[in-house]
């Protein structure tokens, strides 16, 4: 799957599936950026690069708009372009519908579904011009069927959904593919504040019997972001053990 060179933001990136997804685009010669609110960002960059890969952490908040316009400018400052770009980053604030407070829903909004807005706007007319692009974002199988306790969250990740639609229709004649892909349970550092009991019932509605290695959602975004992938366009992969059958 062929990503040798391409220049890819990825967002998230410090740990977890978005630290996934940079080491294994790098692994296969993409120029990664690595975009977080965590320090730790900085090491996962230095541990690409120790390999002799291409990797740089740069440390910003996708819901800054300012932050990502200059952070866009910077890349296309030192390399010219951007070929890919992973809408990785996300928040959750749980709680149910009757004890959510208006922060906590405007903290999952600004970041999941504002921050991912930001980004694509600033990146996209750099691929327009350039006439090739791929664009993946992280839903999640909370968008396609809900969750307990996850108002804020299932509302973005529908709506992340809905966004890839719609920019698919938009800039797909630019050569631009725009897709999302919609993790189940992943073991992550999220997923690693679920108590036991819960985990355990989780598994029990997963067909494959196991939850995700983060590195099992990496090739699916590998995929889409190749250019092998080049009629792969405005779909929502789900990647979930099937889970969402």
């Amino acid at each position: 799957m062929t990503v040798k060179n391409r220049v890819a933001i990825v967002s998230g990136a410090a740990r977890g599936i978005g630290r996934a997804i940079a080491e294994l685009f790098a692994e296969n010669g993409a120029r990664v950026i690595l975009w977080d609110v965590l320090d730790e960002g900085e090491q996962t960059a230095q541990a690409i690069t120790d390999k002799g890969q291409s990797a740089e952490f740069m440390k910003i908040s996708i819901a800054d708009k300012s932050a990502v316009e200059d952070a866009v400018a910077a890349i296309v400052s030192k390399y010219g372009t951007i070929d890919i770009l992973i809408n990785n980053a996300g928040i959750t604030r749980d709680k149910t519908l009757l004890k959510m407070t208006d922060e906590q829903w405007d903290a999952v909004i600004d970041v999941n579904l504002k921050g991912i807005f930001y980004c694509t706007r600033a990146v996209a007319p750099i691929m327009k011009e350039k006439g090739y692009g791929r664009i993946i974002t992280a839903s999640s199988t909370t968008g396609l069927r809900g969750n307990y306790g996850q108002t804020n969250y299932a509302a973005t990740k529908a709506g992340v959904i809905g966004m890839t639609k719609t920019w698919a229709l938009e800039l797909g004649r630019y050569g631009i593919t725009v897709n999302a892909i919609a993790p189940g349970y992943v073991k992550t550092p999220m997923t690693d504040a679920i108590p036991d009991n819960v985990k355990q019932m989780a598994l029990m509605t997963i067909p494959v019997g196991f939850l995700a290695e983060p590195q099992d959602l990496a090739v699916g975004y590998l995929f889409l972001a190749s250019d092998e992938a080049r009629f792969v366009n405005g779909i929502c992969l789900p990647i979930d053990g099937g889970y969402s059958r």
